[in-house]
This record gives structure tokens, sequence and C-alpha cells, in this order.
């Protein structure tokens, strides 16, 4: 069982975490949870080594204590929001960008079209 984890593994997983998160687009219901379950972080890594024997037939087990090692801090809880929250602004700034020009080009029809339509009355 691993007792301690450096802070430049921590920050190892957070970016692992962030990063996965972020690629499937979870970002958002990753952050609301993460920060309404915040108070109780230490408790679920409790639960975590509680369910261990069961997680790790499943998860890489050396990784899985680490999670579990690091939602016991909370300077690294508050780390993984702050990474979530960067990471989904970097990975998806182009994205928005043209959805953001799609909707402007939408909004430009409707209102040549509701000219042409008052216009001609």
């Amino acid at each position: 069982m691993i007792v301690e984890i450096s802070h430049e593994r921590a920050v190892e997983l957070i970016e692992k975490i962030a990063s996965f998160l972020v690629k499937r687009k979870m970002a958002a219901p990753a952050i609301m949870t993460i920060e309404s379950l915040r108070p109780l972080a230490r408790l679920g890594s409790q639960i975590l080594y509680f369910l261990a024997p069961f997680a790790e037939l499943i998860f890489n087990p050396r990784e899985y204590q680490e999670f579990a090692l690091l939602l016991e801090n909370e300077d690294n809880v508050k780390l993984l929001l702050t990474r979530i929250d960067e990471l989904d602004v970097e990975y998806h700034r182009e994205e928005r960008k043209q959805k953001q020009l799609l909707r402007k080009r939408r909004m430009n029809k409707f209102k040549n079209f509701l000219n042409k339509i008052f216009k001609k009355k």
C-alpha cells in the first residue's frame, strides 16, 4: 500500500485525469461533481480504499491507490479542478469559435429574411 505521493506524481496524475475528462467532453459535469463533493473528498478517498480489492481487478492497482491519496489533499483537488478548466478552454477553443461564427451567420440570415419580409409589405 502506498502511503505518500510526491508532488510531481500528483501533477502527472492530475494531468492524466484532466485530459481524460476533457477529451471526452465531460469537463463541465466533472467540475460540478468535484465542486459539490469537495467537502467529502477525504471520505471519498477512504471509500476508495475500502473498494480497492475489487477496483484493482479492473484498474491499475498503483494508480488507483495514488488516486485515492490524491483525493486526500485539498490542494490536489483544487489543482485538478483548475487543470480540467484550463484544458477544456485549450482543447475546445477552436470548436467554440466555429460554433460562435455559425450562430452569427444564422442570425444574419434570419435578420435578412425578416428584412425582406417586412420591406415587401
